[in-house]
């Protein structure tokens, strides 16, 4: 009540009796509740109270109407739906647009005034149109006027409990006990209509509030209405079903007793069908009282006991020891091995038992519950899972390799197993997907322990090959070369040592014995599917060749047996390392690989995890392989070359030194097995999405370049050592096979053919190093093959210009000298390096100087003193040291150092003439004169020519 004050009445006896009470004023008026904690106390209002409550006050009924309170407990209840809601609103607010258009339409078509007209005469304004403008459509207005609608009561009620759901109006009595059938599907007809929530939960509270209170109040079992109202079991538990449902409204005093009586009561309906369906169970009444009762609980509430009684009582989890012993799999094979037939039909019987389960599951249980689901994750925890834990434990302490091949094994065929399930009717379309992920649970447990077995079981595997190997290269190596020094008697030599030293120093080259460089025939490689791989015979890396029994007789001094020793190191270096060790290595690490890589498809951690132990192992196969094999073998086969002396060796071979060859072979055996990795890696990784080939973080794709590299750089090392090797052949052929009569023959006048073809020294250089040169292509990358081949050129050309320096050569003899220079141009043109070519075309024009007769001294001078004739290889003193090589030289000396003389005093040269007397040579040093003022004078110093 507000502040009220009494106003005086006129013409009142102020002496009167009600003089006082007429003077009362009230000043103060009572306090007034907020309406949000009215709100508040409402939602917890039992609903006959909320309806009465709504009857004192205008502002009240206003709050207790509010749409939202009614859609709150029907959302609770799971009968609103929003978005129908809203479609529904939508709806009618385009009706009432079309209906209002259809008005105004029809209004102008009387009056003959159109709407645009209308519209234009508004906007013209202008005095005389009479025309009003008019709102089409407000959509406010409309709302405000649907609400003021709803809420005018229709029809007073006599009944207390339906006082305000004015706007039910049905055609049939609305209570269970008039019309049962109605109150059964009272829930699956409420509609969402915005403004309409308070009717629509009006329907089902008139429908459901009798029954519900009257089974709270329910001594027993048997006094509620419900079950006398209602006999079938189907309609009982729908009917205690909807009762669950409508208890979420419930939100007043004493709710959680009433919601606990209300689960009482339906626990002791659901013993009694639990019992029926039992019973039906015991006598395999499948489509009888099994089909009835199941369909029962699952409308009560879903049907999860009917689900739990019906596996736990199934005769594949109570006899499961039938399936078969997981023990059978190792004792049924050998030492060191498993046997997987005992698992596949443990497999196949249970997959055949759990089909044969699903057709009656489709017959007991309706559609809309799964049951093969919670069945299988059962049979998955009680059967796949003590059958595999069993024989991991057991083989895990037998045989490392047996528990490997278990795990990876079993998961196979539980993959096979998981898709050889069949679906039930109701199954979705992931049935498969969910059954490999219930499956797949029962090996979690194991797949830390079992990745970390894989990598250790590679690791030592593929560490204990290279270790068998390498220890088998010692062994051999101390067998030779105790064989070879067996017959050496030290005393002896320590005795003689002088007269032994000078028999074999002094000795020719070809009497120290020596072993042959024997090449085995290259093993075949048999795979696991019988195919079999014959390596080239180049590239082909057989096992280390047994030289125990080694042919010729055996040497009888320390310095021959020495010598024998390196040569059959330098014979072994092709046995450094090898291809089969790479294939076996590569074969164990396919092996890892294709077991850790099934557990890829879990997904999850898991899936990661068996990714990356993937990672792991490739990088563990490039580490043993690299660092644990080839590294060591280039490294040893590095310090064989260095040791490499041409003059000890007594048979120089026609194809080429036979240790670079070797060597050469080595290289491409290096990079047979880098080809064995790049596909490989390509295949088994990268196919396998096991990694990507592009991911720079990966440590797969790091640790292969790291392998790359490390074989470049061995190779490339290998390959500069070669090169002295080479080198020092080179000079050795030079020293041993140039006659000296070839650049300065003897006069012979029988003699009546001269030959002009290039020397058999020049020809066999060629050939050497040709075929080494030869050897690399295809097999190298082609950057670092036009560097092994101008370091080559650049070196056989320094040593063919210490060779031709030490020669004698006359005017008939430069014949032979021209043509064998022709022979290294063409040769090294071949080699297609144009930093190559100047350097031998220098060469093949110094061999002119020879050519001239001794009559033309000032012809040689020309040729000598012409720097650009020799691209700037040559300087003049330099191409004069060649010159001194002339038979004649004593005596064109004179005449062609005057001529030199004068050809750099005639205008812009001088030359200063130097004699060293330690070496008696010439020398010459340029100096540039300019012409000025008819004189010469010497020009800046800057200018002089080194």
């Amino acid at each position: 009540m507000s502040n009220f004050r009494r106003a005086p009445q006129p013409n009142l006896d102020p002496n009167g009796v009600a003089a006082a009470l007429r003077a009362t004023q009230i000043v103060d008026s009572k306090p007034v509740l907020p309406a949000e904690l009215i709100a508040t106390i409402l939602d917890y209002l039992p609903i006959p109270d909320l309806l009465r409550f709504a009857r004192t006050s205008k502002r009240i009924q206003e709050m207790v109407y509010d749409d939202t309170r009614w859609i709150q407990r029907l959302s609770n209840m799971g009968c609103w739906n929003e978005a129908e809601a809203r479609q529904r609103f939508e709806n009618a607010m385009k009706r009432k647009l079309e209906v209002q258009r259809a008005k105004e339409a029809e209004e102008a078509r009387r009056t003959g005034v159109g709407l645009n007209g209308s519209v234009n005469g508004i906007a013209g304004g202008g005095p005389g149109t009479g025309t009003l403008s008019t709102t089409i459509f407000d959509a406010g207005v409309e709302q405000e006027r649907q609400r003021k609608s709803m809420e005018t009561p229709a029809r007073p009620r006599a009944s207390t409990i339906d006082q305000g759901f004015d706007a039910l109006t049905l055609g049939s009595p609305t209570t269970a006990s008039s019309n049962p059938s109605y109150a059964l599907d009272v829930l699956k007809r409420v509609r969402s209509i915005r403004g309409y929530a308070r009717q629509e939960y009006g329907k089902v509270y008139g429908a459901l509030a009798p029954l519900y209170f009257d089974l709270i109040r329910a001594r027993s079992h048997t006094d509620p209405a419900l079950f006398r109202a209602y006999r079938d079991p189907e309609q009982q538990a729908q009917m205690l079903a909807q009762l669950k449902i409508f208890s979420k409204s419930d939100w007043s005093e004493g709710s959680f007793e009433r919601e606990n009586k209300l689960e009482s009561m339906m626990g002791i309906f659901e013993n009694a069908v639990l019992r029926e369906f039992e019973h039906g169970y015991e006598t395999g009444d499948i489509d009888g009282r099994m089909r009835r009762y199941a369909h029962v609980l699952v409308t009560l509430n879903g049907g999860a006991a009917g689900i739990d009684t019906f596996i736990q009582n199934h005769s594949l989890l109570l006899h499961k020891d039938a399936l078969g012993n997981p023990l059978d799999c190792l004792n049924e094979a050998s030492s060191g091995s498993i046997s997987l037939r005992p698992s596949q039909s443990f497999f196949s019987t249970l997959s055949t038992e759990l089909n044969d389960q699903v057709s009656i599951i489709d017959r007991v249980f309706p559609h809309s519950v799964s049951v093969i689901i919670p069945f299988l994750e059962r049979v998955s925890e009680d059967i796949i899972s003590e059958y595999i834990t069993t024989l991991f434990d057991e083989a895990h302490e037998r045989n490392i390799e047996s528990y490997l091949k278990a795990v990876s094994g079993l998961f196979e065929q539980s993959l096979q197993f998981s898709r050889s399930i069949k679906g039930a009717k109701g199954s979705s379309e992931a049935f498969t997907a969910e059954v490999l992920r219930i499956v797949s649970r029962s090996f979690e447990p194991h797949i830390d322990l079992y990745l970390q077995e894989e990598l250790d079981f590679f690791k030592k595997k593929s560490e204990a090959e290279v270790d068998a190997w390498g220890k088998r290269l010692s062994a051999e190596e101390a067998s030779t070369e105790s064989i070879l020094m067996a017959n050496v008697n030290r005393q002896a030599v320590k005795r003689d040592f002088l007269s032994s030293f000078k028999k074999v120093v002094m000795a020719p080259v070809n009497a120290l014995p020596t072993m042959p460089f024997a090449v085995s025939k290259p093993t075949p490689t048999v795979f696991s599917n019988g195919d079999t791989l014959e390596p080239p015979s180049r590239s082909a890396t057989p096992v280390p060749p047994d030289r125990s029994a080694s042919p010729g007789p055996a040497p009888t001094t320390e310095l021959a047996a020495k010598a024998a020793i390196m040569n059959s190191r330098l014979e072994g270096i092709r046995s450094l390392f090898s291809i089969e060790v790479a294939l076996n290595l590569i074969h164990a690490a396919k092996s890892s690989l294709e077991r850790v890589a099934l557990f890829v498809q879990l997904g999850g951690q898991s899936g990661e995890e068996a990714k990356e132990q993937c990672e792991t192992i490739f990088v563990q196969l490039l580490v043993v392989l690299g660092k644990g094999h080839i590294k060591p073998g280039f490294d040893k086969a590095v310090n064989h070359l260095s040791a490499y002396n041409p003059r000890e060796v007594s048979e120089h071979g026609s194809k080429g030194v036979e240790p670079l060859v070797t060597f050469l072979e080595l290289v491409n055996v290096g990079d047979l097995i880098q080809q064995m990795v790049d596909v490989f890696y390509a295949q088994e990784m990268v196919a396998n999405k096991l990694t990507e080939r592009d991911d720079f973080l990966s440590q797969a794709v790091k640790e292969k370049k790291r392998f790359e590299q490390m074989l470049d750089e061995r190779v490339a090392a290998g390959l500069n050592k070669g090169i002295d090797v080479l080198m020092d052949e080179v000079e050795y052929i030079c020293a041993t096979t140039q006659v000296p009569t070839d650049f300065n023959p003897t006069a012979d006048p029988n003699q009546q053919v001269f030959d002009i073809g290039p020397t058999t020294t020049a020809k066999s250089v060629v050939n050497l190093v040709s075929s080494h040169t030869d050897m690399l292509v295809g097999s190298t990358d082609k950057n670092m093959l036009d560097v092994f081949n101008q370091e080559v050129g650049l070196r056989l050309f320094t040593a063919l210009c210490k060779h031709l320096k030490r020669q004698r050569i006359s005017v008939d003899g430069a014949i032979k000298l021209i043509s064998d220079t022709n022979l290294y141009h063409n040769y090294v043109t071949t080699l297609r390096n144009k930093s190559l070519t100047p350097y031998f075309s220098a060469l093949r024009e110094l061999s002119q100087i020879y050519l001239i007769s001794a009559n033309d001294a000032k012809e040689i001078a020309t040729i000598i003193a012409d720097s650009d004739r020799y691209y700037g290889i040559f300087r003049v003193e330099e191409v004069l040291e060649f010159a001194e090589r002339r038979a004649d030289w004593f005596i064109v000396r004179r005449d062609v150092e005057r001529a030199i003389d004068l050809y750099f005093h005639s205008p812009g040269h001088s030359v200063e003439k130097v004699v060293d007397p330690e070496v008696s040579l010439v020398s010459w040093t340029m100096i540039y004169y300019t012409k000025k003022d008819g004189r010469l004078e010497q020009a800046d110093s800057n200018q002089a020519y080194n």
